[in-house]
């Protein structure tokens, strides 16, 4: 076993026995491509990607902690644009200096570092040859008022692959209003992508005020989510990332009364994630389960975000993300709020503890 730094089954306390021991029926492992040392080989392979696209993705493998295991743990930095420079960088503001974000990946021994086009360019000619780069080519911004769910793109493709990076992100907010002009040219640019050889990530966001139904809001329903991360797929992102579900049932409740949305069955809940005929319930990792069987049953592999940053409860929420992910069949973690605000020092040790669950080889597919 690799050297870990923490003792994951301490981390987790009282939520141990049920994450670490939880056996999946819903949909089973046997099913599903799992991340592994020879995943590109044995599944990316198989897709229409040309080999400048296969390498890359064995790049993003290969670098940091992680290499070679066929899991991965990126710092993803865009809330300087996302959620405004001064909100997220107030409390630890030596990340105004894109370097800082980039040595934090570094020394926190991520395979890859996300960010803007403004921060990566900034150090690209230092760093791109040190850790690979992924660069995400739309945002939404806080700025303008009202605030709206559109993403703005902020530069090109042959950008990202001038600066050297292996990979590209973009950001989809599924549900709302912008969501088919989103999908257009995000489909688009994937596709640009994918000729200069570089991988595509997906943030499947959903966004809606019509998703909080009551006191409940469903924006991380994992049928709902689920459904984002199959159109996500399906425009060819070669990873999504998504939001670690958190309840079950957006479809039913949004299907109440007179009001008619979307298509369902009650399937969905019992026998594909573990919830009973109305979408209450199901335990953690049938949950997010449920959201990998939708990235065409792994094939498209799926990295959860870290969430926000809440202070003493941080470490033992990214370990238990990590678990639910690997135990579901997902292929890593992407975290960057509750590394980077905080000492790098502090930081480094979140992302290493993060990194730990993927390299505990006690920690299987449920």
């Amino acid at each position: 076993m690799a050297n870990l730094t923490i003792n994951v089954r301490e981390i987790l306390g009282s939520d141990g026995a049920g994450l670490l021991n939880h056996e999946c029926r819903t949909v089973s492992k046997a099913r599903l491509y799992t991340p592994g040392p020879d995943f590109v080989g044995q599944v990316f392979s198989q897709t229409d990607r040309n080999v400048s696209t296969l390498r890359n993705f064995q790049t993003l493998l290969d670098h940091g902690r992680l290499a070679g295991t066929g899991f991965v743990s990126i710092l993803p930095v865009d809330q300087g644009v996302e959620h405004s420079g001064g909100a997220s960088f107030a409390p630890n503001p030596e990340y105004f200096d894109p370097e800082a974000i980039v040595k934090l990946a570094l020394e926190g021994g991520c395979n890859a570092v996300a960010s803007t086009f403004g921060v990566l360019g900034a150090v690209a000619r230092k760093y791109a040859h040190k850790i690979p780069f992924l660069v995400k080519f739309n945002h939404n911004e806080m700025l303008s008022y009202p605030n709206t769910f559109s993403q703005t793109t902020y530069g090109t493709v042959r950008q990202c692959f001038e600066m050297g990076a292996v990979a590209v992100g973009a950001t989809i907010y599924f549900g709302s209003p912008e969501s088919r002009e989103q999908i257009t040219y995000v489909a688009e640019m994937f596709a640009e992508a994918h000729a200069y050889g570089l991988v595509t990530v997906l943030w499947c966001y959903t966004r809606n005020d019509h998703f909080k139904v009551g006191k409940t809001d469903y924006h991380s329903s994992a049928d709902l989510t689920g459904q984002a991360n199959h159109l996500g797929a399906t425009i060819q992102a070669d990873i999504i990332k998504q939001k670690l579900p958190t309840n079950n049932g957006g479809y039913k409740a949004l299907n109440t009364g007179s009001s008619s949305y979307g298509k369902f069955r009650e399937e969905v809940y019992t026998k594909l994630s573990g919830s009973d005929a109305e979408g209450k319930g199901g335990h953690p990792i049938d949950l997010c389960r449920y959201q990998v069987i939708n990235n065409f049953m792994g094939r498209v592999p799926l990295i959860n975000s870290g969430g926000e940053s809440k202070g003493e409860s941080d470490l033992q929420d990214a370990v238990r993300t990590a678990v639910i992910n690997k135990r579901a069949g997902g292929m890593g973690l992407i975290s960057g709020r509750k590394a980077f605000q905080r000492p790098m020092a502090e930081g480094v040790r979140m992302l290493n503890a993060i990194q730990d669950v993927y390299l505990d080889q006690s920690i299987t597919v449920a």
